[in-house]
């Protein structure tokens, strides 16, 4: 494949699979705008932040099936399409509990893009070059949170909360038109496919009995939720406790954002010399010492806005270097029911996201402490699984 193509391929599906992260982010700094204008408080604002998890999660369990039966870019056209129709209505909401449907709905049809791009790398590129190409995405969505929240905060300074959906609108109508002309489609569709329920449970629990994939789409998952639990307990953190503007949280969430960029790409170069197993298992350990000592800090009062940052910065630095490598060993079974395996994947990501940022709601919001506890218990969790699945797959391994 001609390098001018694989770049404009790689971007495409990047900007596709970022479209749930400017969705989330590009909303956080007008938490208190939006509390003010709907008459609620921010933590019933953060609602709206849990229920498009628990919608991005659903949805990749819907669109898999969609996805090995009608080819990538059907599904991901309708997928588009019901995302910029309820952006365009949440312009209309009156009251918190519309703007909470109304994000679950948006986030049924933005899951639509991550999967169909994560499926396509498995599709148009080796096993060999799919952790660089993970890492080449992760760039891509990476940029997301540099550029979301700090372009969310001026938006929503200068023309409202609501102005943020229509910039949402207008980016999913460029990728859907970037799609229709741009992206090849890169899987047949199959028509014995079948899509009911007993056969897609099938093609689900055969996907979930590798090995491979439980141990390290497990891993990606629980890890990933230490993320989310950092998103969206950030607003508070930063601008409640620590007196952020929202134009200064921007900014911090896009320092931050360097450090899960910049261990991405470096994945790419040190995986000259190391395999993408060995990778995972450093960077796991060294997140799980990490988040620890945020922990120990946080519950003995001994941290400050910079050292905050910092803690936040070195577990996103790790996570750069766990999720491409993870998501990678994790898809590398499979060929036909990669649409299936890349939706489980994404289901068990948002899944458990958003069981994070419930978590997170629970408690005070005058601490700083939930935060690290949620990244320890993922850290710390994470490597228990792979451990446990690592045995797992030399077993099988060595006996066929």
């Amino acid at each position: 494949m001609a390098n001018s193509k694989s770049f404009r391929l790689i971007l495409i599906l990047g900007c596709l699979a970022a479209l749930a992260p400017f969705s989330i982010d590009m909303y956080l700094p007008g938490f208190k705008s939006i509390a003010k204008d709907l008459n609620t408080d921010v933590p019933n604002v953060s609602l709206s932040l849990a229920t498009f998890f628990i919608g991005i999660s659903a949805g990749q369990l819907l669109y898999g099936p969609l996805l090995d039966k009608f080819g990538r870019k059907k599904p991901l056209y309708f997928g588009l399409s019901l995302f910029i129709l309820s952006s365009i209505s949440c312009l209309f909401v009156k009251s918190i509990d519309q703007l909470i449907i109304l994000r679950f709905i948006q986030a049924i049809g933005c899951c639509s893009a991550s999967v169909a791009a994560i499926a396509m790398v498995r599709d148009l590129f080796t096993v060999e070059e799919s952790p660089k190409v993970f890492a080449s995405l992760m760039l891509v969505i990476a940029v997301s949170p540099m550029l979301a929240p700090t372009a969310g905060g001026y938006l929503i300074t200068a023309l409202g909360w609501k102005s943020v959906f229509v910039f949402l609108g207008l980016m999913a109508i460029l990728m859907l038109f970037a799609s229709k002309w741009w992206l090849p489609e890169s899987y047949k569709p199959d028509a014995n496919y079948s899509l009911k329920p007993k056969p897609i449970l099938s093609n689900f629990l055969t996907v979930l009995k590798e090995p491979s994939f439980y141990t390290y789409a497990l891993v990606s998952a629980i890890t990933f939720s230490g993320l989310f639990a950092y998103v969206s307990s950030s607003p508070v953190v930063f601008m409640d406790l620590y007196k952020v503007t929202e134009t200064g949280y921007g900014w911090i969430f896009a320092l931050l954002s360097v450090f899960f960029i910049g261990f991405s790409q470096v994945n790419s170069y040190i995986l000259r010399w190391f395999t993408s197993k060995r990778i995972v298992f450093w960077a796991l350990l060294a997140q799980c010492i990490f988040s620890v000592l945020f922990l120990f800090s946080a519950v003995y009062n001994l941290l400050n806005l910079y050292t905050t940052i910092a803690f936040i910065a070195l577990f996103l630095g790790c996570l750069g270097f766990i999720n491409p490598n993870a998501s990678a060993l994790s898809l590398a079974p499979f060929k036909k029911n990669a649409g299936s395996a890349s939706a489980l994947m994404g289901a068990l990501q948002m899944g458990l996201g958003a069981l994070a940022s419930a978590a997170i709601s629970m408690f005070a919001a005058d601490v700083v402490w939930p935060m690290p506890a949620v990244m320890t218990v993922a850290a710390l969790v994470g490597l228990f699984c792979l451990l446990i699945g690592g045995r797992k797959i030399r077993n099988t391994t060595t006996n066929p």
